[in-house]
C-alpha cells in the first residue's frame, strides 16, 4: 500500500459510498474509465479485490470494507491538515466546500460567483445532492456548509434560515384548472401527480403542504429528477408540486403555469447548516455571513417569485 495515492483513496471512497462507478464519476467530475482505472491501481497496491459484482450491482468485499474505514480516516486527517492551514490564509486564498440539495442548483452557482467576486482568490468546491446524499456529507464531515430546506433532526447541527423557499403546483398551460381561482385541495387530489421520490426534500415539503390529504394523492409517476418532472408536466402527464425556484424559465416561456390552489404557495425557508462543533474555516464563515445578510435579496433577483417574505417556522 506504500505506493497508493490520496487521489486513489478518494475515488475508492466515493465508489464504495455510492456503490456505483458512474455516480462516483459524476460526483468527482471524472469519466467512468478514469474512476475504474484509479480503483484498479488501488487494488493492485492493496493486493486484494475491493469490489465484487452480482448482476448490475457492485458490493464491497471484506477487504474493501476494511480499507474503506481506513481510507476515510486518512482522508479526514488530510482534510483536517488542510483546514488547519486554511486558518492562516484567511478568506482570500481559502477553499469553500459547500453542498446543496438539487433545487438549489438553479440559483446557487450565481450566489457563489457573487461571493467570489467579493473575495478574490477563493477556491470553490460546490456539489449538488439529494437529501440523503447531503445528510451523508454532513454526517461524515465531507462539506463545510450544507444548503437545504429541512435541517437534520438526528445530528447536532447549527441551522439558520436565510431566504424564503416557495413551493407551487404547476400544470401545462392548457390544463382546465389554469386560471381557476382558489382551487380546493380536495379538487386537486383528483389530478394525476408527477412527484419526486419519497426520501427527497420535495416530498417532505409536500407533507407540509398537503397534510393528511397526501394519503389520497394520485401518483401517476415518481421521478428523481426535477428537470424530468417539468418535462413530464409540460407533456401533459399530470400536475406537480415543485420549488418555485426551479421554474422561472418555464414561466417566462409559458410552457408551465402555476395553479391557484388554496394554501399555496407553500412558504418554507432555505437553511445554511453545519455541524455545531465544526470549526468553520474563515472562508466558510464569510460565506455563511454572506448568505445571512444578502442571500434572500440575491435569490429574489435571480429567481423572482412573490411573495418572498421569510416565514416564521418552528425551530428544527
Amino acid at each position: 500500500m506504500k505506493h497508493a495515492t490520496l487521489r486513489q483513496l478518494k475515488v475508492f471512497e466515493a465508489v464504495a459510498r455510492l456503490l456505483s462507478f458512474s455516480r462516483a464519476a459524476e460526483e468527482l467530475h471524472l469519466t467512468q474509465p478514469a474512476v475504474s482505472t484509479q480503483v484498479a491501481k488501488l487494488e493492485e497496491h492493496a493486493g486484494n479485490v475491493l469490489f465484487e459484482q452480482f448482476g448490475k450491482k457492485i458490493f464491497l468485499t471484506p477487504a474493501g470494507a476494511e480499507l474503506l474505514q481506513i481510507s476515510r480516516a486518512i482522508i479526514q486527517q488530510f482534510e483536517a491538515a488542510e483546514n488547519a492551514m486554511m486558518q492562516f490564509k484567511g478568506v482570500s486564498g481559502g477553499k469553500l466546500n459547500v453542498g446543496v440539495i438539487s433545487a438549489g442548483d438553479y440559483f446557487f452557482p450565481r450566489l457563489l460567483v457573487e461571493f467570489a467576486s467579493r473575495h478574490r482568490g477563493v477556491t470553490l468546491n460546490f456539489t449538488v445532492h439529494n437529501r440523503e446524499g447531503l445528510l451523508t456529507h454532513i454526517a461524515e464531515n465531507l462539506t463545510d456548509l450544507a444548503i437545504m430546506v429541512r435541517p437534520p433532526t438526528d445530528l447536532d447541527t447549527s441551522n439558520q434560515a436565510f431566504a424564503p423557499h416557495p413551493y407551487v403546483i404547476v400544470a401545462p398551460p392548457t390544463h382546465p384548472l389554469v386560471g381557476v381561482p382558489g382551487i380546493p385541495l380536495k379538487r386537486l387530489m383528483r389530478e394525476p401527480f408527477v412527484v419526486r421520490e419519497k426520501a427527497s426534500d420535495t416530498w417532505h415539503s409536500m407533507e407540509d403542504g398537503f397534510g393528511r390529504e397526501l394519503e389520497h394523492i394520485n401518483i401517476a409517476m415518481e421521478i428523481r429528477s426535477t428537470e424530468t418532472i417539468k418535462q413530464a408536466v409540460i407533456a401533459g402527464m399530470g400536475v406537480s408540486f415543485v420549488s418555485a425556484h426551479t421554474i422561472s424559465q418555464e414561466l417566462k416561456s409559458g410552457s408551465l403555469s402555476v395553479l391557484d390552489v388554496e394554501g399555496f404557495p407553500l412558504m418554507l425557508n432555505w437553511y445554511v447548516v453545519h455541524r455545531r462543533t465544526k470549526r468553520l474555516p474563515p472562508v466558510a464563515q464569510a460565506f455563511k455571513d454572506f448568505l445571512l445578510s444578502d442571500g434572500a435579496s440575491l435569490i429574489s433577483q435571480i429567481v423572482p417569485f412573490k411573495p418572498l417574505q421569510l416565514q416564521p417556522q418552528p425551530a428544527p
